[in-house]
């Protein structure tokens, strides 16, 4: 029969390990022990949050070792978050990825008290399935779970940016643009830009702004280009992207015609210009619905013609995809040959935009003023009726 390896005891550890260590580690080796003789969990938990993260211990499974001798021991007096944190630097040391994931399944009911750190369990758990074992059938069953108890939190929890980023991973690597686009999005609103390296900063605006514009549904570009993280790929041999995306934002098809020679050169969107083009084309219409004064908004099908560039036969059935897909309403009179637009679904807007906004709030303002002044002209006879 095989023997049980004995661990030492939390004492004989941490005297062996301020004897090994130099003089820097012995003393925080110390310190962990003092903290732990005198039952100072939280002091303790603050003191292992940075410890864990020391480069001299990131080699072999040193701090595997740390929590099955040590940290096991009072583990229930940790906040339970804080736990989590701490044991997802100590799963970096696991050479075999399925036994990190159930090492952490383990971990899920230790603190199931705590709801943030129950999902980042799983979270960690997620990236370890789609980054090392690349289960994305596992990946995608995590983020459905984590993903329905995030809906009904209060505010933005100290998961929701693990579990955004790990699911705008899982949307990319499935092509699902759409999904990718809105998760990736809600991750870079979760952290501070300055955290990420430039790098990493570019590699994110470019995958966005493809995901924008091959996304299905995506129509709010405003959102992408009111943010930050664009501003990356300026300088860049990417630059050219924001432009594209203001050219699609606005509707602006010569730009789109002019710019193939850029986007052209990416196999993605290239495969895809057909789809690029009902899209702008879509987002033209939109614009020509918004320029338009609330109470002038009838749009012959020349006009659209002549603004998107399509066959006039085609028209008719771009207005129905655009009326289908809850991005204006309005009444189609084909034997006239026009459109009476009501409403055009509500966007991000950029300065050009709000400028357009602006003066039509201004001639409205006009019109109320002038009915005022027509209504006190003839109030008189009114009033001697």
């Amino acid at each position: 029969m095989a023997t049980a390896v004995q661990q030492p005891n939390v004492s004989e550890y941490l005297s062996k390990k301020q004897e090994e260590s130099g003089k820097d580690l012995a003393g925080d080796w110390q310190e962990l022990e003092e903290l732990h003789n005198k039952k100072l969990w939280h002091q303790l938990t603050l003191k292992l949050e940075t410890f864990v993260k020391n480069p001299a211990l990131q080699k072999g499974d040193q701090l595997i070792q740390l929590y099955n001798v040590f940290i096991s021991t009072f583990e229930n007096k940790i906040n339970p978050l804080s736990l989590v944190e701490i044991v997802a630097i100590i799963i970096e040391q696991f050479k075999d990825k399925n036994e990190a994931v159930q090492f952490l399944e383990k971990m899920g009911p230790k603190v199931k008290s705590n709801t943030d750190a129950e999902n980042l369990c799983k979270v960690l758990a997620g990236q370890i399935h789609l980054e090392k074992l690349n289960d994305l059938e596992a990946t995608k069953k995590i983020i459905e779970e984590v993903e329905a108890t995030l809906d009904n939190a209060d505010g933005v929890t100290p998961v929701h940016g693990r579990f955004y980023h790990l699911a705008s991973q899982y949307y990319r690597i499935q092509g699902d643009h759409a999904q990718y686009y809105r998760t990736a999005l809600r991750y870079l609103g979760c952290i501070e830009l300055s955290t990420l390296s430039t790098e990493t900063k570019h590699q994110h605006a470019f995958f966005l702004g493809l995901a924008a514009l091959l996304g299905e549904g995506v129509y709010n570009l405003g959102e992408l280009l009111a943010h930050a993280i664009l501003d990356s790929l300026s300088g860049t041999e990417n630059e050219w992207l924001v432009e594209l995306l203001q050219a699609f934002n606005s509707g602006d098809i010569e730009k789109f015609e002019v710019m193939k020679k850029h986007w052209g050169a990416i196999p993605d969107l290239l495969a895809q210009e057909l789809f690029l083009r009902q899209k702008i084309s879509l987002l033209c219409l939109m614009e020509m619905t918004f320029k338009r004064p609330s109470h002038k908004r009838q749009l012959t099908f020349e006009e659209i013609a002549t603004e998107t560039k399509l066959p006039r036969n085609e028209i008719e059935l771009l207005v129905m995809k655009a009326l289908s897909q809850g991005l204006v309403k309005g009444a189609i009179d084909e034997v006239a040959g026009t459109v009476n637009m009501t409403w055009v679904q509500p966007r991000v807007l950029n300065r050009t935009q709000i400028a357009n906004m602006i003066d039509k709030l201004d001639k409205w303002c006009e019109h109320v003023a002038g009915m005022e002044a027509l209504m006190e002209e003839r109030a008189s006879e009114i009033l001697t009726l």
